[in-house]
């Protein structure tokens, strides 16, 4: 059994990637901002859940002691630069700074969701700060997955309207409609948090793309 820390692990993506962990038996860890997600799921009573900043990683670097995997899974459709809330910083910068951590501290894999794509509405900065953290991260003397993901849909999407979500799982649910969007095709949560899950504990291929991510988690 392999021990797990999954940055982010109290968000959309980031608590079916946690879930899947636990069912399998491997220690699993988090860190997030919020800590443990508003869940009374047995499988959450199983996860570690740590409140930290990321930016701080002095409160949160003892958690990486004895873990194999990071998956960072944390990612903004939306800025609030006031707060310093900016895609930046929180698409960008803080999977640079874990990965730098998770090197120092021995992990063996770095699992990094990032994007092929921006959300329709939102400045090109999201992707470039993407972008920005594979460039970074590449050089590390650490094994890196990333999975380049489109629109992800699923309950409690928290990015997306009812309705936004709805639409997307019909456009999937329509094979030769869904084949012909490529990267933007539309994916379930339940999916992507498979593919990455398993790009964890087998990081055989180094970049997923939308097509790989469909292949990965089924």
């Amino acid at each position: 059994m392999s021990t797990l820390l999954v940055v982010g692990g109290s968000g959309f993506i980031g608590r079916e990637i946690c879930r899947l962990a636990v069912r399998d038996g491997h220690d699993v860890r988090s860190v997030s901002r919020r800590g443990r997600p508003p869940t009374d799921a047995p499988w959450a009573d199983a996860v570690s859940w740590t409140s930290a900043d990321l930016f701080r990683p002095d409160a949160w670097r003892d958690r990486l002691v004895g873990v194999d995997v990071v998956v960072h899974s944390v990612g903004i459709t939306e800025e609030v630069p006031g707060d310093g809330v900016t895609f930046e910083r929180l698409n960008g910068d803080s999977a640079v700074i874990t990965a730098l951590e998770s090197e120092r501290a021995g992990v063996e894999t770095f699992v990094f969701l990032s994007s092929a794509m921006k959300p329709p509405g939102a400045r090109s900065a999201y992707l470039t700060a993407k972008r920005r953290a594979e460039a970074a991260i590449a050089g590390l003397d650490i094994a890196l997955v990333t999975l380049r993901l489109g629109p992800v849909y699923g309950a409690d999407q928290p990015h997306f309207s009812a309705l936004v979500n709805t639409g997307l799982r019909l456009v999937d649910s329509v094979t030769p409609v869904a084949d012909r969007l490529g990267e933007a095709r539309p994916l379930p949560v339940e999916v992507v948090a498979r593919a990455a899950y398993r790009s964890a504990l087998d990081p055989d291929e180094p970049l997923l793309d939308v097509a790989d991510i469909r292949r990965a988690g089924r």
